[in-house]
Formats: structure tokens, C-alpha cells, sequence
């Protein structure tokens, strides 16, 4: 048995004592996708069930945090943001050899693509505002009213997160790249004076974290909250923006010269503003800062995947494509300095 494989019998046993109803698992199958916190889908008699843990191996420090996961999907159950439901967190790390969740299995369609070549014009626009819509509604959260007014720690966010990523950057280091030296640098001089708004973020917030259901343009779960904290909005907006300007080719794709109008699909001006309408904001100042924050941020958590991939510790067979867009997407930001 290998690292990332569970002991069905064992797991069963355990399951069947901590979820109600629970009988009888089957069989623990491992998505080929997730490059942080392995995923499996768990077959039982009673129904289909998820399972995410941390990975085998050294974990750098605030990293893999399944037990936030649990905490922020269980607090949101009956809020306007659409989530699994939370069904058990275990802490006992010798079960399985680290921490793990699980939660419901909830069946619909995910998208890959963010130009969505299998949908029509029409439904694509509807996605596109789902999304939009989603995003508004988490970020409008009443932290107290879900009990996650502690989820993060107090202060500027972009000063607390610019810290980590750089050092979450260096304790991933695998070769020099001269644009992460130059954003490290140049980040925390450039902050915008801190604004004071702080909101429930989900960190990762992309298409393919969403569940959407197998017929309407509605999102029916978003996945993925590793990442999530008390932080800005608008770094959450700016991270989903940054697909508007990667590449078609990418291991994770943007829309490259693809024609967004033709696809009918909304420009990123478009979009912000149908983001500031809906939370009734003005407008966004500084916002190269924010995509820049985002494609610094975002090539710190890939330069992970690849020493993870480097040390055999990988959740995907994709982890050293994904890796290597660390140098590609830092070039990006410096290029936005400009």
C-alpha cells in the first residue's frame, strides 16, 4: 500500500462509528486532480461520500489545513454560498496517517475550460454571472452571525500575506527566478494604504473549484478552501481576473486571444464592474496591485506543488506542468510594473 492509498477496512470501521447512517464502504478512489490536499471518492452502500486530507510527507507550516476546510464548509451550511455538506473531521492521525474530512458527494458538472467550448453563448454568460454572483455573496458573509469572525488574523492583509508567500516561496525554492526576487521586493513598498475591508475569502476562487448543477447555470457547491481567511475581496476578484490573462495553452488555461465577446463571454472591466454593482461599490482603485499580488501569490503556491512533485509527495500527475508556470506567472506580474 502506498502513501496516498487508505485501508478500506479500517477507514469502514471508523466511518460507520462517526457519521450517522454511514454502512458498508466499498471502495476509496483518488481524484487525479488537486494539487494541494489529496481527494478521494468514497463508494459505500449508504451513498458516495468525499474524503480530503493532507498529503504524505514534510508539510511546510500553515500549509494543507484540512481542519480549516472542515471549520468554514461546516459554518457556511446555511449561508447564500453553496457548499458540501461538512459530515466528520478527524484528528487522529494515526487512522489514516494525517488529518482528513469528509463531506457529501454532490454530483453536477465542472468545467475545465474557462472559455467553456461546450456550452452556447447564452449559457455561457450564465455561468459567467453565477460565478460573479457567488463571489458577491461570500464576501457579503456576516462573520459573526456564521461564527467566523476569528478566521483569521488581525492587521493588513497584503502585509501579512506578501510575508508568507514569500516565505512559503524560499522553503520551496528549487531554482533562482529573478521576477519572484523582483515581486518580493517590490510588493511590500507598492500597498495600498489598508481600507479597512476585510471579508471571508476563499483564496483559490476559480472555475474549476466550482460545482455547477448538471443542467443550470446555478453552482450547487464551491470546493476547495484551503486557502480561505479574513482577508481583502479584492485580492479573491483579482485572483479569478488573472484567468482572463493567461494562456489558452496553460496547464491551467485562461482565455488567451480568444475573443471574449464571440464566446459571450464579459471582458474583465465587465466583470469588476458587475462585481462592484452587486456589493454596491464604486469603483476598485489600484487594481494592478491586486493582480499583481495574485500572480505573485499564485506562483509561490505552484513553486510548492513543484518541490512536492520534485520530493514524490504530489498530488497529481500534473504537478511538475503546473510547477513550471511559477517563472512564466511572476514574469506576468513584473511585466504589470511596468
Amino acid at each position: 500500500m502506498t502513501q496516498q492509498q487508505l485501508d478500506i477496512r479500517l477507514l469502514g470501521r471508523y466511518l460507520e462509528s462517526h457519521i450517522n447512517g454511514f454502512k458498508a464502504l466499498k471502495s476509496a478512489t483518488k481524484f487525479p486532480d488537486g494539487q494541494s490536499n489529496p481527494t478521494y471518492l468514497l463508494t459505500a452502500e449508504s451513498g458516495q461520500y468525499v474524503l480530503r486530507r493532507q498529503p504524505p510527507g514534510e508539510l511546510l507550516k500553515s500549509a494543507h489545513a484540512v481542519d480549516r476546510e472542515f471549520r468554514v464548509i461546516k459554518a457556511l451550511q446555511h449561508s447564500e454560498v453553496p457548499v458540501p455538506k461538512a459530515l466528520h473531521l478527524c484528528e487522529d492521525r494515526e487512522l489514516i496517517g494525517s488529518l482528513f474530512y469528509i463531506m457529501s458527494y454532490e454530483q453536477g458538472r465542472t468545467f475545465w475550460n474557462p472559455a467553456l467550448p461546450e456550452l452556447d453563448i447564452t449559457q455561457r454568460g450564465a455561468i459567467y454571472d453565477e460565478m460573479n454572483r457567488v463571489l458577491a455573496a461570500l464576501h457579503d458573509v456576516d462573520l459573526e452571525a456564521v461564527g467566523l469572525q476569528d478566521y483569521g488574523r488581525p492587521g493588513n492583509y497584503f502585509e501579512r500575506q506578501i510575508s508568507r508567500w514569500s516565505k512559503q516561496y524560499r522553503a520551496s525554492e528549487t531554482e533562482s527566478i529573478p521576477a519572484m526576487d523582483c515581486l518580493i521586493e517590490w510588493l511590500p513598498s507598492n500597498m495600498p494604504d489598508d481600507d479597512g475591508k476585510v471579508s471571508l475569502i476563499h483564496g483559490d476562487y476559480r472555475m474549476d473549484n466550482i460545482i455547477f448543477h448538471p443542467t443550470s447555470p446555478n453552482i450547487i457547491s464551491l470546493l476547495d478552501w484551503e486557502l480561505s481567511t479574513l482577508g481583502h475581496p479584492y485580492a479573491d476578484l483579482a485572483y479569478q481576473c488573472m484567468q482572463w490573462r493567461m494562456g489558452a495553452d496553460d496547464a491551467i488555461s485562461g482565455f488567451g486571444e480568444q475573443d471574449r465577446k464571440v464566446l459571450g463571454i464579459p471582458v474583465e472591466s465587465e466583470y469588476v464592474a458587475h462585481y462592484c454593482q452587486r456589493r454596491n461599490i464604486a469603483c476598485i482603485p489600484d487594481w494592478n496591485f491586486y493582480l499583481i499580488f495574485g500572480f505573485f501569490r499564485f506562483a509561490a503556491i505552484l513553486q510548492g506543488v513543484m518541490k512536492r512533485a520534485i520530493e514524490g509527495n504530489a498530488s497529481s500527475g500534473k504537478a511538475f506542468e503546473y510547477g513550471a508556470l511559477t517563472p512564466k506567472l511572476a514574469n506576468m506580474a513584473v511585466k504589470l510594473i511596468d
